[in-house]
C-alpha cells in the first residue's frame, strides 16, 4: 500500500508571504519521506465543512506547478477538480501543460462539484446535479479525446469544439484519470467506463467492500478490466496512532492500493516528515 498526502489547508503559521515556503517545505518533505501522490483541492473558497470561507485558498493547478519545480517523484494532482471550473478543453490542456512541466507525473482528478456558494459568489455557473454529471461525462470523453491523435471536433450536449488540438502531447500517453466520490449508481460507473483510479472516503471496511463490489459490477456491464482499476481511499483518522497500519491491513486485503492523509498542524511539513517515518515502510510490507 502506498501513502498519498492531501493538502487542503493554508491557514498556516504566518501570513500569505509565508504559504509558498509552508506548500514547498511540506512537498519536499514528502517526496523524501517516500509519499506516492501529493495532491491539493481544487476550490476558490474554503470549505465551511472544514473552516471560514474566508481563510486562504490557493487556486489548485498554479500551486501544482509551483510544487512540481521543487519535486521529481510524487505524483501531482487535485482531488478533485470541479467539472464546472474550467472548460474541458483548457483543462486537458491545464493538466498536460503540468504532465509536462513534470516530467509525466500529472494526475487528472475530476469531479461533479458541490460548493454552490464559491460558484454563485464568483459568477461561474452552477447548473442542477443531473446537468453536472452530464457534463463530467463529457468532461471525460473530451480530455480522452485530447490526449488521443484524434484532433477532430466534438459535439456534445454541453461542449462543442470545433478542433481537439493538443500540442506538445502529455509526456505519458494518458494521463491517469481519478474520478472523485463513491455515488453508486452515476460516479462509479463513470469510473468503470473512464476511470484509471476511484477515491472512496474512509468508511468502515465492510462499507469499502460494498462500494467496491458495486464497482465491479458496474464494470462486467461496460466490460471493462476491474483488476485494471486503482483503488485509493481518503483516511480521516489519526496516521500517528497505533491502530493505524492494523487498520489499512484490513483495506489493502480489499484490494485499496493507496490511503490518503491530511495534516491536520500548522507545521504541515513537520508533521509529514513523522507520518512518513512512522507509516511508509508498514505500508508498503502490506503490499
Amino acid at each position: 500500500m502506498q501513502l498519498g498526502i492531501h493538502f487542503p489547508n493554508f491557514t498556516l503559521s504566518g501570513d500569505n508571504t509565508t504559504l509558498a515556503k509552508h506548500l514547498g517545505d511540506t512537498a519536499r518533505a514528502a517526496e523524501a519521506g517516500g509519499v506516492a501522490q501529493f495532491t491539493l483541492m481544487d476550490h476558490y473558497f474554503q470549505m465551511e465543512q472544514r473552516a471560514p470561507a474566508t481563510d486562504p485558498m490557493l487556486e489548485g493547478y498554479t500551486a501544482l506547478g509551483y510544487v512540481a519545480a521543487l519535486t521529481e517523484r510524487m505524483r501531482l494532482g487535485l482531488l478533485v477538480t470541479g467539472v464546472t471550473y474550467r472548460y474541458p478543453g483548457l483543462l486537458a490542456k491545464i493538466v498536460t501543460t503540468l504532465d509536462v512541466l513534470s516530467g509525466g507525473r500529472a494526475m487528472l482528478g475530476l469531479g461533479a462539484a458541490w460548493y454552490e456558494r464559491e460558484h454563485l459568489a464568483l459568477g461561474v455557473n452552477y447548473p442542477p446535479i443531473s446537468e453536472r454529471f452530464e457534463r463530467l461525462e463529457e468532461a471525460l470523453r473530451i480530455v480522452k479525446q485530447m490526449w488521443s491523435d484524434d484532433e477532430g471536433p466534438f459535439d456534445g450536449k454541453h461542449y462543442q469544439l470545433a478542433e481537439t488540438i493538443n500540442h506538445p502531447a502529455p509526456i505519458q500517453k494518458d494521463p491517469p484519470i481519478m474520478i472523485g466520490g463513491g455515488g453508486e449508481k452515476k460516479t462509479l460507473r463513470l469510473v468503470a467506463q473512464y476511470g484509471d483510479a476511484c477515491n472512496l472516503f474512509g468508511l468502515p471496511v465492510d462499507e469499502i467492500q460494498r462500494k467496491l463490489d458495486i464497482l465491479r459490477g458496474h464494470c462486467d456491464t461496460v466490460g471493462r478490466d476491474y483488476d485494471e482499476i486503482e483503488k485509493t481511499m481518503i483516511y480521516g483518522g489519526d496516521p500517528l496512532a497505533s491502530d493505524f497500519l492494523p487498520a489499512m491491513a484490513e483495506y489493502a486485503k480489499l484490494g485499496i492500493s493507496m490511503v490518503v492523509v491530511s495534516p491536520p498542524t500548522p507545521d504541515p511539513a513537520q508533521w509529514v516528515s513523522q507520518v512518513t517515518a512512522a507509516t511508509v515502510s508498514g505500508l508498503t510490507d502490506l503490499g
